[in-house]
């Protein structure tokens, strides 16, 4: 069986694709034209690498030739950002992905997995931890493509039948996320106390938030594969919440050196709490998230002294 991983270079990609080569699948990569290829050097043998431009139908046609899932986690813009244009956040990512639906109706793909946003798409929380079935009013355009892709991937379904699932993951972090981002507060965290450079927190680091070790977010893709039930939406998640605060002290516990912290004003799309409840993937795909909070910081550390 072959499958497909659009965005297979990046951070959560590659961690897809060590699953699934553990697995024994046959793994093709679709990336950005002269994308860095380093998350994917210890495997780069063993799978397909095609680059292309994700917005060119021609090259969507060819990228699901023979090709039995899909797997998309491709994304050009940030929660941070997506405000500040819109449109290319639209014609980025929504009209793309439509392109590739239409590759795919037309091809022998028997099921797409779509990475949806659990920390941006559900809103101001209603009720906590959030449920799959909560109300979906994202604060941010980044929010608002993505909950747009999810409903077009139900109307394919039931137009022409396509099989699909799709994960909301709340905060993922680990090795291989990139610590210069604006995004991922634990590995930009981090990697700013152990070089004593300041942590600059938006707001007074009392938001929540729900962070899960990436490689348990990668074996929920594995069982996603693998299931063939009537549930189309799962949260994947830790299940647990940490204020900004609460992080920072489990930073400066693991670290063993007081961080520098500045608070600035906070931003009119963060919501006071986001945590995910992730009881439905516990059921339907037996899964569980296995690497601690602790254990998957120190790991992430190992990662982080490890670069120049």
């Amino acid at each position: 069986m072959k499958c497909l991983v659009l965005g297979g270079g990046g951070f959560l990609g590659s961690h897809v694709c060590d699953a699934l080569l553990k697995e024994g699948w046959h793994v093709r990569i679709f990336e950005k034209e002269w994308v860095n290829r380093e998350n994917a050097y210890h495997f780069l043998s063993g799978v397909e690498w095609v680059e292309g431009d994700f917005t060119n139908q021609r090259h969507l046609k060819e990228i699901v030739k023979n090709v039995d899932f899909v797997i998309h986690c491709i994304c050009t813009t940030l929660p941070q950002s997506s405000n500040e244009n819109p449109v290319y956040d639209i014609s980025s990512n929504v009209l793309p992905t439509i392109y590739l639906l239409e590759a795919i109706r037309n091809s022998d793909v028997k099921k797409i997995i779509f990475f949806s946003s659990g920390g941006t798409i559900y809103g101001l929380p209603k009720l906590k931890p959030i449920l799959e079935g909560h109300q979906t009013d994202p604060l941010c355009s980044y929010g608002i493509q993505k909950l747009v892709i999810e409903k077009y991937l139900g109307l394919y379904h039931h137009l022409y039948g396509l099989d699909y699932c799709i994960i909301r993951v709340s905060n993922a972090y680990g090795e291989r996320q990139r610590p210069h981002h604006s995004q991922g507060a634990v590995t930009v965290f981090l990697y700013k106390a152990l070089r004593e450079q300041e942590i600059e927190v938006w707001g007074d680091g009392s938001v929540v938030r729900d962070y899960v070790y990436v490689s348990d977010v990668a074996d929920a893709v594995v069982a996603l594969l693998k299931y063939s039930g009537k549930h189309k939406l799962f949260n994947i998640s830790s299940g647990v919440g940490l204020s900004v605060r609460d992080l920072i002290e489990k930073i400066e516990i693991v670290t063993g050196s007081r961080a520098k912290v500045s608070f600035t004003q906070g931003r009119a799309f963060d919501v006071s709490a986001n945590v995910l409840d992730n009881s439905l993937a516990k059921k339907e795909l037996l899964w569980n998230p296995r690497i601690g909070f602790e254990e998957g910081l120190k790991r992430t550390m190992a990662y982080l002294l490890g670069l120049k």
